[in-house]
């Protein structure tokens, strides 16, 4: 019997009902799949029978044991595993897969934002279906006006075309269970659009306390003057919290800032 590691945030999926609503989910595409952290295979060996699968796991007992479990669909090549971190792999090739593929899996909670982040920056990637703490699910499928609408949000709404949660998972569900609720977040990519990287850093200072107005947060980092002409342009009220802006006028104000610090 294998013990779930903590130091890998392994929580192992049991029920096979979630599995099966996981696969039914599954975008109809060409596509090859990448799972992050197989565990001990059980959703692996229902993608497996789907489409050829790709898989990172970073823990050595485990690849042991998948090793054997997938002896024949790694022969047969409709398996590959992969004995690395996955933020490394990403590092070092910028990609998980050379050429379109759909991220499929049961997330380690304590890395799970990063790695919807990357995904969503990795060209090749195309569909996210991924089971997360249902609070980080909330914060990537929110909207605009709710209270859960951060950063992420913002981020994936202008980088996709769809994003929801499809339903959620119990604790019971898992070995062994979690404290938390945990939810299956479904991204749709819009593969057009690419957000820099100093905009994101732009959303960290309009987030950076967020029951504080947004131009209080601003004001730390960029000019009074500049921010009340911005605010003007885009007709906004002066008492906004960030949760309150869409992320299309985040994106225009982003805009709008950086080119009036340029001309400053």
């Amino acid at each position: 019997m294998v013990k779930a590691k903590k130091k890998f945030g392994q929580n192992f999926l049991k029920d096979s009902s979630v599995l099966n609503k996981i696969i039914q989910s599954m975008p109809i595409n060409s596509n090859h799949i990448v799972e992050i952290g197989p565990g001990l295979g059980d959703l692996t060996e229902k993608l497996v029978k789907y489409k050829d699968t790709r898989a990172y796991e970073v823990d050595t007992d485990l690849i042991g044991i998948l090793k054997t479990k997938f002896a024949i669909d790694i022969h047969e090549k409709r398996f590959e595993l992969i004995h690395t971190d996955v933020l490394r792999a990403w590092d070092e090739k910028g990609t998980l897969y050379d050429g379109s593929y759909d991220l499929i899996a049961n997330l380690p909670y304590y890395i799970a934002t990063n790695i919807i982040l990357r995904a969503l920056e990795d060209d090749n990637c195309e569909n996210i279906i991924v089971m997360i703490q249902k609070e980080v699910a909330l914060k990537f499928s929110a909207s605009e006006g709710e209270k859960e609408f951060s950063g992420l949000g913002v981020i994936t709404k202008l980088s996709s075309k769809e994003a929801r949660i499809l339903f959620d998972v119990p604790p019971e569900s898992f070995d062994p269970a979690p404290k938390v609720m945990s939810s299956i977040l479904y991204i749709k990519k819009d593969l057009d659009v690419k957000l820099d990287k100093s905009f994101l850093k732009f959303l960290k200072v309009c987030f950076s306390q967020p029951r504080k107005k947004l131009s209080k947060n601003l004001s730390t980092v960029y000019d009074k003057e500049l921010l009340s002409d911005v605010y003007k342009d885009l007709d906004l009220i002066e008492t906004l919290r960030p949760h309150e802006l869409s992320a299309s006028l985040y994106s225009q104000m982003y805009t709008k800032v950086k080119n009036g610090k340029e001309r400053s």
